[in-house]
Parts: structure tokens; sequence; C-alpha cells
């Protein structure tokens, strides 16, 4: 892999692959979840294939954001409060950023490709191959799904959030109940509303480099709505697969979630007089509230 050199550029790797505050405890959430999931005990989160589970999802959540980051320079340059994040692109260098987003989705298929030779479970490599797939799909030229709408969306959401979980649970167990299956396509659900509502604020800079996103296809409160509608919907399948499973313990691992849809819904009055909310405000004040929510879920199986 290339070597970092200086401090700045540890900085800059830092804010390539979105490790502020509180994003890293949602990756940790993401990448632990299916293990929880399929055995909820510490004895099975130090096997094996369950530590190789968690490492390839951490990999696989944070690679293609440095991807992400990379490509959008031109974009984020235009961006009032983003503009941090080609700043960080710039200096560390676009070539060995992608580099190094190209090396950790290789390692992350290689720990995944273990666990289908040593247990012969191949399912978690089957899972992996389909997020680099969504990831490449989303970023890339020539499909580049970032700049087509609800699409992108989509892609984005259900591989940075609902494929993970399927890849730790199949490293752990073979079998996926019904009730997996739906924790598992509502947390894809709740990430492509999610994945919506975080691009409100980039409207302008999307519009000026021409990133057709929702919000630049729709407007500010429509995009708002759909993604509120959309995140309302994933809510209700995974709070289905958590009663499933774990019956009352569940409204424990929605509540936050559902928290988070109010206070994305009250920022609606605003978006109708075309202002969109502040990405720092996003970040810092109302994603801490889905943050606790994937704490919380994590915390259900472990209790229940």
């Amino acid at each position: 892999m290339p070597r970092l050199a200086t401090r700045p550029a540890c900085r800059d790797f830092v804010v390539l692959h979105r490790l502020q505050f509180p994003l890293p405890v949602n990756y940790v959430c993401y990448a632990v979840w299916g293990c929880l999931f399929a055995d909820p005990t510490l004895a099975s989160l130090l096997a094996p294939p369950a530590l190789l589970a968690i490492a390839a999802n951490l990999l696989l959540i944070v690679a293609p954001l440095a991807l992400n980051v990379a490509v959008d320079m031109a974009t984020d340059r235009q961006h009032a409060e983003k503009g941090y994040l080609a700043g960080a692109a710039g200096r560390f260098g676009p070539s060995r950023a992608l580099n190094w987003a190209g090396a950790e989705m290789i390692l992350a298929l290689a720990a995944v490709l273990a666990i289908g030779v040593g247990w012969g479970r191949w399912l978690p490599f089957a899972t992996a191959e389909a997020i680099v797939l969504a990831q490449l799909l989303y970023n890339v030229e020539p499909t580049r799904l970032k700049r087509r709408g609800l699409a992108g969306s989509i892609a984005f959401g259900v591989a940075s959030m609902g494929l993970p979980c399927l890849l730790g649970y199949t490293a752990v167990t073979a079998a996926v109940p019904a009730s997996v299956w739906l924790i598992v396509v509502g947390a894809g659900v709740l990430s492509t509303g999610r994945t919506a509502w975080w691009a409100l604020p980039d409207e302008a800079a999307d519009t000026a480099t021409g990133i057709r996103t929702p919000t630049v296809r729709y407007g500010q409160a429509p995009t708002l709505a759909l993604a509120c509608a959309i995140m309302l919907a994933g809510l209700g399948l995974l709070g289905w697969g958590l009663w499933r499973r774990y019956g009352a313990w569940s409204l424990l691992g929605i509540a936050a979630h559902a928290a988070f849809l109010g206070l994305a819904l009250a920022q609606l009055p605003s978006a109708l007089r075309g202002t969109p909310p502040r990405a720092k405000t996003m970040l810092r004040r109302t994603l801490p509230v889905a943050t606790l929510g994937e704490v919380l879920i994590a915390v259900v199986p472990l209790v229940a």
C-alpha cells in the first residue's frame, strides 16, 4: 500500500475515509451487526470467521468513502462547508487516494475469500463482491449512479448498511431466516433514505457540477419528504425483523431511529423556504441520534 509520509497526510487520511465523529461508531455497528444477530456471544465475535468478516466490513465501508472523496473533488470545492474534503484529497493526492481505496477493497475481498476457503462459507464473498460492485457503480463513470437521482441513494445505502449486515451474518452461520432478511432489507432501505437526506446541503455544489442527486432533481422539500418516507419504510421493516427475532427488545433498537426521523421531519419547514440544513449541524447534532440507534440495535441481541 502507498506509505503515509507526514503527519498532515495522516490527518488527510482520516478525512478521506470520513472518520470524523460520530461516523466511526456507525461503521463499527454496521460491521458487527450481522455477527451479533447470528451469535451474540463474545466467543463468536472472537472466532476467526467473525473477525475476518468484521475487518472486511470495515474496509468495505471506509474504502468507498475514500474513493468518493477522491472523485468528488470538483464538487466539494464548490461546497461552502465541504471544501475541506477537496483540500484533504488534494494534499493526499487523488491517485494515492484511489490506490488506497483499491488496496483496501482488495484486502477486504481477500479476507472474505479466506472465510470461503477455510470454512466453506461462500455467501460472504459473494456479498462482498456485490458491495464493491455497487460502490463502483455509484462512484465511477460511465455509470456513476451518484448523478442519477434516487438510483445512487439506493446503491450507496444498500452497500453501506444492508449488505455488510448480511456479510457478517453469513460469515458466522449459513442459514438466513426470514427475520434476518427483514433486518437486512430494512437496514438497506433505511440507509437509502438517510443517504438522500444527507445530500440535502449539497444542492448548490451538485447543481454546479452536474451531479443530479434527488435534491437537484426534485428540490429540497420534496427530497426531504421522500427521504423521510423511505426511512419510515426502512424503520418499519427493520423493526419488524427485530420484533420477530427479539420481541419487545426491538423497541430499544428503533426508538432512537424514530427520534432521528422526527428531527429530519422538523427540517421540512426550512426546506419549504428553500433553506437546506447545514452539513455541520447534520453531522454534529442530528446524526448522533442515529448513531445512538445503531449502538442500541447492536445491544438488542446481547440483552434479549
